[in-house]
């Protein structure tokens, strides 16, 4: 670590957590709002994926990497509103859907991204805030994916939007209410739409920061089941949006730790810091995963029936 000794650790597990952390942070917070309107996407990995490919693709086709940015949200968009229409037909369950759509997206994506595997795309340009030091270990901390502090300014508008607008207030009656949401008039169906599609385009952002910034290529196995995961990060954060941001980052820092102790040169139990996130995940889930309502979820979620 360049000399930093132990102190390298840290530093290496904070860069870490924000490059891994990313993708997370846009998934769950797209999730949030969907859940928020009473509809749960667990078809989410495969519109990551979708979006990894569509952004992988363009960015190649066109030099630029913001249009590839671009084109993940809208393929993500397309997934999101696939899900809500199918998903607002009588006696179409939320969890299948979802499934068939994660592994529809994940096909869709390996099959169509064949020959992007080769090819060398151009990255998405990182915030350089460790310009002012000498040390290539701290300037690789603190090189910030942008695509993560526009995550983080996007989380807490949408918390103040849920709070303050008359649109996110009655995206809340539509998911702890469906009655009540029908009473004051509001189209349930029309806001689990909405609230998906907006999902699907945060997924799909979450994809292209995988594939342009980190790893930075585009592979089968990218998403390590990110995509997954995000539901669950979503129960940690107790749907608020803001939430999503500490969630990203815990489970980013979980997956640097491995690496970050590799480059100290600390092989022992790689493969047992490398499943961290994963153990985390689970563990997660057991502990809030207890009978009755959740704190926090809106009441038309079927976890809370």
């Amino acid at each position: 670590m360049d000399n930093l000794g132990w102190w390298g650790v840290p530093l290496a597990i904070l860069g870490g957590a924000i490059r891994v952390g990313t993708p997370l942070l846009w998934v769950s917070l797209g999730e949030t709002v969907t859940e928020k309107a009473g509809r749960i996407n667990l078809g989410l990995e495969g519109t990551l994926l979708m979006g990894a490919m569509t952004a992988y693709a363009v960015a190649l086709a066109t030099g630029n990497p913001w249009l590839g940015v671009l084109a993940a949200a809208a393929v993500g968009i397309v997934f999101g509103l696939l899900h809500g229409a199918l998903c607002s037909l009588a006696r179409v369950n939320d969890t299948a859907m979802g499934i068939a759509l994660m592994l529809a997206g994940s096909g869709l994506a390996f099959w169509l991204g064949k020959p992007l595997i080769q090819p060398s795309a151009p990255d998405l340009q990182s915030i350089e805030l460790g310009a002012w030091s000498h040390s290539p270990a701290v300037e690789q901390a603190l090189t910030i994916n942008p695509l993560f502090v526009v995550g983080a300014v996007l989380a807490f508008a949408v918390y103040w939007a849920l709070g303050h607008t008359r649109v996110g207030l009655r995206l809340r009656v539509v998911g702890d209410s469906e009655n009540a949401a029908r009473a004051f008039g509001l189209s349930p169906s029309g806001y689990r739409i909405a609230a998906t599609a907006f999902g699907g385009a945060c997924a799909g952002v979450g994809g292209a920061s995988l594939s342009l910034v980190y790893p930075g290529a585009w592979s089968e196995a990218l998403s390590s089941g990110q995509g997954v995961m995000a539901v669950a990060l979503v129960i940690f954060a107790r749907w608020d949006p803001r939430r999503c941001i500490l969630a990203g980052l815990l489970f980013g820092g979980a997956s640097a730790i491995s690496p970050a102790l590799q480059a100290m040169g600390y092989t022992q139990g790689y493969y047992l810091f490398a499943a961290l996130p994963y153990v985390l995940t689970l563990a997660l889930l057991i502990g809030l995963g207890k009978p009755g309502p959740s704190h926090g979820a809106p009441g038309e979620l079927s976890l809370n029936r």
